[in-house]
């Protein structure tokens, strides 16, 4: 279903609007899109270019540049000890559909006890069973409407129409290890090998800004302002009235009636909060930022999937032109049988993949292939902070990966697991020796690599969470705690990190925030 490429229309800025939605990714497209078809007049803002019509932002293939590229904010996070004293990049979208317009177009919301954790956590409501119909709402899945998947909705979702060997291998190479295929890791179970979902509609990315905004650029209700930095809130009494944003070097600001959606991402969400005056007091007092609502949460809770990135191997002949993402299929497995749920993940990669450390310690020259592999049950917790109040001023972003020695454990555990793929005969006619590392390791040696090749999935979360104690930003009905007129819909609220990529739970997010929103309009 390839869609014509459109232009974003010219509109002056009005004074006023029903709705202001800051940032234009998973969360705030899905938000922006049911406001708009409800009748409401919107300005969505986008601090990025429209990005529509860009060769490398369409092709799959060619995903991972893009982040330190030109669509990329460019955040880190912060070293510590535990990763080597690395500085790890975090690719940010940075462009109309904010992430989903960068990312490695996968759709997969995890198990079902991941949003029946929510609710245990203090979100009321966020049970499985209440945030499934807005999962199904979101998707246009190849496979038709089922009781767990949904069709006809703004996101194409297919699997490769043709994988890679490499990524049919990986599935067949658990097979042999006893973890079982399954036909769809978002059906009824997710436990299992499987080919991948992809946001991916004839050969090209199917972000949420092509999916969700594409179709309503023309709307008369609708304002598209690209380029445009948020910079501050200003309240009335204990209402959020108006947003101030620059756009080429212009300061404007702009008033909703009826609300402002926060949707700009786990890390520029809470700093434009912070920049705001709504935080934890000491913090914004440190930097000089008056105290309009004290909510200590904001910018604690971080969360993030540690990625091992990643195992390489030798091969044994070129792989070819790189299919679909770059990998195709993905195992999902319990380190201990006594889990409830799957906590690692690995996936293919059509080719080497490796930290800058890593692969300065290891020859990768040879034709090759890797398996990346991830905690996705992780328990350790970070931190964002502003080091200055002013705009664009510096902050220290710390997830705190492997802080906590069972995460460690996890990954020493998933990365003998990997080893052992490529003895299997599904691999015979691949494997052609180790790269990185260079061998089998004991649990010393495995621990050192694992601490030098930890990265991100980015799937940065948690930072303004929903929930009902004093640490929580937001209720369960995505409005900021104690101020009026003022709601996040993006992975920022998201109480415990799921066990999967977090493009479809914040996709599901934005869903939720729009029926909240207009059934209080």
């Amino acid at each position: 279903m390839p869609t014509a490429t459109p232009t974003i229309p010219r509109r002056s800025p009005k004074r006023g609007y029903d709705f202001i939605v800051i940032g234009s990714g998973s969360g705030g497209a899905a938000v922006t899109r049911r406001l708009v078809d409800a009748g409401a007049d919107v300005l969505l803002l986008e601090a990025g270019t429209a990005g529509i019509g860009i060769a490398e932002l369409d092709d799959p293939a060619g995903w991972v540049p893009l982040g330190r590229g030109a669509y990329d904010w460019g955040y880190d996070y912060a070293p510590t000890d535990h990763v080597m004293g690395r500085t790890i990049g975090i690719p940010r979208g940075r462009v109309l559909g904010g992430s989903s317009s960068i990312n490695a177009m996968m759709w997969y919301r995890g198990h079902a006890a991941d949003y029946d954790a929510w609710e245990e956590a203090g979100a009321r409501g966020w049970g499985f069973a209440d945030v499934l119909p807005y999962f199904k709402r979101c998707e246009d899945w190849e496979g038709g409407e089922s009781e767990w998947r949904g069709a006809g909705g703004p996101l194409r979702i297919e699997r490769s129409p043709d994988p890679h060997a490499i990524a049919l291998a990986l599935i067949e190479s658990a097979a042999e290890l006893g973890i079982a295929r399954i036909d769809d890791p978002n059906g009824a179970q997710n436990e299992g090998a499987a080919l991948s979902n992809f946001n991916i509609c004839s050969g090209k990315r199917w972000s949420s800004a092509r999916g969700y905004l594409w179709p309503v650029l023309n709307a008369e209700n609708l304002a598209i302002m690209t380029e445009a930095e948020a910079q501050s809130l200003r309240f009335e009494a204990n209402r959020c009235k108006a947003v101030r944003y620059v756009r080429a070097g212009i300061a404007v600001e702009a008033e909703a009636a009826q609300g402002i959606i926060l949707a700009l991402g786990a890390i520029d969400t809470p700093r434009l909060l912070i920049m705001s005056g709504i935080g934890e007091p000491g913090d914004l007092r440190r930097i000089g930022i008056s105290v309009k609502a004290a909510l200590p949460g904001v910018g604690r809770n971080l969360q993030d999937h540690p990625l091992v990135r990643a195992i390489n191997f030798r091969a044994q002949r070129p792989l070819g032109p790189v299919r679909d993402n770059g990998g195709g299929s993905m195992v999902n497995w319990k380190s201990h049988p006594s889990l409830a749920q799957p906590n690692l993940h690995a996936f293919p990669v059509q080719g080497r993949s490796a930290t800058p450390e890593l692969a300065g310690q290891y020859d990768l020259s040879a034709d090759g292939f890797a398996i990346g592999v991830g905690l996705m049950r992780s328990r350790s917790r970070g931190y964002l902070r502003l080091l200055d109040a002013g705009p664009g001023a510096p902050m220290e972003i710390q997830p705190n990966f492997l802080a906590e020695p069972a995460d460690l454990q996890d990954l020493v555990d998933a990365v003998s697991f990997v080893m052992e793929l490529a003895h299997t005969s599904a691999f015979r006619d691949w494997f052609a020796g180790f790269a990185a590392p260079g061998g089998k390791l004991d649990r010393r040696q495995a621990i050192a690599f694992i601490r030098s090749a930890c990265s991100t999935f980015f799937h940065t979360c948690g930072t303004c969470r929903i929930g009902e104690d004093e640490g929580a930003v937001v209720d369960s009905r995505l409005a900021i705690r104690g101020i009026e007129g003022l709601h996040v819909a993006d992975a920022s609220v998201i109480p415990v990190i799921p066990s999967c990529n977090t493009h479809a739970p914040a996709t599901m997010i934005g869903e939720r925030a729009a029926d909240f929103l207009l059934q209080a309009a």
